[in-house]
């Protein structure tokens, strides 16, 4: 692990971000470590730090100027916004639609064709949601040139068809319900982030 992970991971755990127990992830699945970025993003100066940090990440791997920062609501707002700031470049994000559970645009936020952007989450799993944010952009002719999350849970194997950066990439397990070790011992999972279980 490069000493930037290790010291992304400090600052998860010294706010208490880093959890450990029996969750249920976003994604449906289950795990025994959790992330609670909102944890740390709460605080000001982390949250410029580590955005300033993925911008530069970002810069690494484009080469055109970047239009526009996305990120997937409600997780990657914050993070979304201070690369966006680090970059220079406006920022916006996406919700998901509750009827469908498809990311929209909304809040008369617009994007336009030929337009570059770069998507930002606050932590990856599955990439679902940053992949879904991707579609929309790129359904509108929107180049996305990358993706970065603060924190890449799935050892780098997530794929959100675009090229990726990370500040940390870790190797968690993570099980789908039926075949979670901790639901056979009968240990109830728990939801700790932003929707309700």
């Amino acid at each position: 692990m490069t000493p930037q992970a290790e010291s992304v991971l400090e600052l998860f755990r010294s706010t208490g971000a880093y959890l450990q127990g029996h969750f249920r992830l976003t994604s449906g699945l289950h795990s025994a470590e959790y992330l609670q970025s909102a944890l740390v993003l709460q605080h000001p100066k982390a949250a410029e730090k580590l955005g300033r940090l993925l911008a530069e990440e970002t810069r690494k791997h484009v080469r055109e100027r970047i239009g526009v920062v996305v990120s997937p609501a409600l997780g990657g707002i914050i993070i979304g916004h201070e690369v966006a700031r680090a970059l220079d470049t406006r920022f916006i994000f996406m919700e998901r639609e509750a009827a469908a559970g498809k990311m929209v645009l909304r809040r008369g936020f617009v994007v336009a064709p030929g337009e570059t952007a770069v998507v930002i989450e606050d932590v990856i799993t599955t990439g679902g949601s940053t992949r879904d944010v991707i579609e929309v952009l790129q359904a509108n002719r929107v180049k996305v040139l990358v993706a970065g999350s603060i924190i890449d849970r799935s050892g780098g194997l997530a794929d959100v068809t675009v090229p990726r950066v990370a500040l940390a990439t870790l190797q968690v397990a993570a099980h789908y319900p039926e075949q979670c070790p901790m639901c056979s011992l009968g240990i109830p999972a728990i939801k700790p982030g932003s929707r309700p279980v």
